[in-house]
């Protein structure tokens, strides 16, 4: 779409004629001084005046350079379509415990009781599908902490490789300061307020690296982190009489640790109990962190050189053409 920023300056098109009505002919024989292209201005008088036939060509030539010159003064600017622009989005590393207490039955999905790496396998599947934009990476735990998947803006892959994890892959055991390092490592070359570390567990640190000596070099590095604890403290279940009964799930969680890392780090802890709060706590996660919108803009690109350029071939077709008539002589 073409757009003038100073249209205004097209008011001083007719200023040649006006000027040339307003002021009086000149007189060839008066002064000494000759000016070099009196026979120019004297063209753009009425045809009675003109004194050959070519004068009508020059006038017209110096009318359009005139347009020409008011044109490339208006600033001619092609503005395109709008073009949306991305903000800075989050780098997101997810750590989830694949340690052998996550087969605990105690999540209830669809009326019907499942293991807790299962259930998280749903709920955080959803949240990883609503950051669209962020970088997200994959951390899973067990008695060792490895990188599942690198930071990246391929959310399915992350989803695939999160519904793949198998529990005791990463052994029995639960190594969250090892995870912590680990997720540091990944995360602290990364651009700043936007490193962010989900970490969901069971248990409680029962191998590796100090989760508080490594909940502080994350803190030294800007690194974000949100712990969440997950299981059930009872469940009900049907003995073999088909009577129903309450009993106490089998849980090590550690929430006073967990609730230190986030403190310090400036996150929050969370305690789901069920799929329910889980995903509650993901939606509460995606208003802490939020997506940023994008803006737009429409590129503009200026045409002022175009005006320019036909002013300046038209002024030396008038020159060359008043040569010829010996207007310059």
């Amino acid at each position: 779409m073409l757009s003038w920023q100073w249209p205004f300056l097209f008011w001083f098109a007719p200023l040649p004629l006006i000027v040339r009505w307003i002021l009086p002919a000149r007189d060839a024989t008066d002064g000494a001084i000759r000016v070099p292209f009196y026979g120019l201005l004297r063209d753009l008088d009425d045809s009675a005046q003109h004194r050959s036939s070519g004068g009508w060509l020059i006038a017209l030539l110096i009318w359009l350079v005139w347009l020409s010159l008011l044109s490339a003064g208006a600033r001619p600017t092609w503005v395109g379509d709008a073009v949306s622009v991305p903000q800075d989005r989050r780098d997101l590393m997810l750590a989830v415990d694949i340690s052998l207490s996550m087969r605990e039955t105690d999540m209830l999905v669809q009326q019907q009781f499942t293991d807790r790496l299962s259930a998280v396998k749903v709920v955080v599947g959803q949240f990883i599908k609503q950051r669209t934009g962020d970088r997200i990476g994959l951390i899973l735990f067990g008695q060792q902490a490895y990188l599942q998947t690198p930071l990246t803006f391929d959310s399915n892959t992350v989803r695939q490789q999160l519904e793949e994890a198998q529990l005791g892959f990463a052994g029995n055991a639960t190594a969250i300061g090892d995870t912590i390092g680990l997720a540091t490592k990944k995360l602290r070359d990364r651009p700043s307020d936007s490193r962010v570390l989900i970490l969901l567990t069971d248990g409680a640190n029962t191998a590796g690296t100090s989760p508080a000596k490594a909940a502080s070099i994350a803190a030294e590095a800007g690194i974000r982190i949100h712990t969440i604890g997950i299981g059930a403290d009872v469940r009900q279940v049907k003995d073999i009489f088909g009577r129903t009964r309450t009993r106490k799930t089998n849980t090590d969680l550690d929430e006073k640790t967990l609730q230190s890392i986030a403190q310090k780090t400036g996150g929050q802890y969370f305690r789901a109990h069920n799929p329910q709060e889980l995903q509650n706590i993901y939606a509460e996660l995606d208003r802490l962190e939020p997506i940023p919108v994008d803006q737009t803009f429409r590129p503009t690109r200026s045409l002022s050189h175009w005006p320019i350029g036909l002013a300046l071939g038209l002024s030396g077709l008038l020159a060359l053409l008043a040569a010829r008539r010996g207007g310059l002589a």
